[in-house]
């Protein structure tokens, strides 16, 4: 007795197997966990000390591929949940001098993963929508680990990502006139949640 299959099974056969190959090499999408998500900045107080703040609201993704060693990042910034720490302060910088957060009322990061080593990205290459400009903007990933999540039992990963930014590139140029730096630190502290 013959054990071959009639060609339309093997073509079935064939098709379902490259679909669940597919499904295996498919990128990872994480979403970002706004609760342990928090973009945060260094600047310069007229060379004399430097001021520290953190945005409490962020949203976004992030695409994983392990296999090619590519992948994503996207971040939405809520720009009036600005934090220094120092309500008058707070109230200073979403005015127009500075992020003018009724006019711009979110900042986003966008970027491609790369420099894979080890399996994890170490640098991203994007782009920083602030106060309305967009511009080039680096950030070299210090840190970078998925773990299972021990409570949701979804895989989860976070990264520490550090780079630099002229802000009067951006058209926030207060201060220069008396000698502040227009240097910030940029620091993304990021968790994100495999999506199912």
């Amino acid at each position: 007795m013959s054990t071959c299959k009639p060609l339309p099974q093997l073509l079935l056969a064939a098709a379902l197997s490259l679909s669940a190959a597919a499904t295996v090499a498919a990128p990872a999408v994480y979403e970002i966990d706004p609760a342990h998500t928090f973009p945060s900045f260094e600047a310069d107080h007229m060379g004399i000390s430097v001021w520290r703040g953190k945005f409490n609201r962020s949203s976004g993704e992030i695409v994983l591929d392990r296999e090619k060693q590519t992948g994503s990042v996207n971040v939405v910034i809520d720009t009036a949940s600005i934090d220094y720490g120092l309500d008058a302060m707070n109230d200073h910088a979403r005015n127009d001098t500075l992020l003018d957060t009724t006019k711009f009322p979110q900042a986003t990061y966008k970027g491609t993963l790369a420099d894979f080593r080890d399996g994890a990205p170490t640098r991203v290459k994007g782009e920083l929508t602030l106060h309305g400009v967009t511009r080039p903007v680096d950030l070299t990933i210090k840190r970078f680990k998925c773990i299972p999540h021990p409570l949701h039992k979804r895989e989860l990963c976070g990264a520490d990502a550090y780079g630099d930014f002229q802000r009067d590139a951006f058209g926030i140029d207060a201060g220069k006139d008396y000698g502040f730096d227009m240097t910030v630190s940029l620091r993304i502290q990021v968790e994100a949640s495999r999506k199912p």
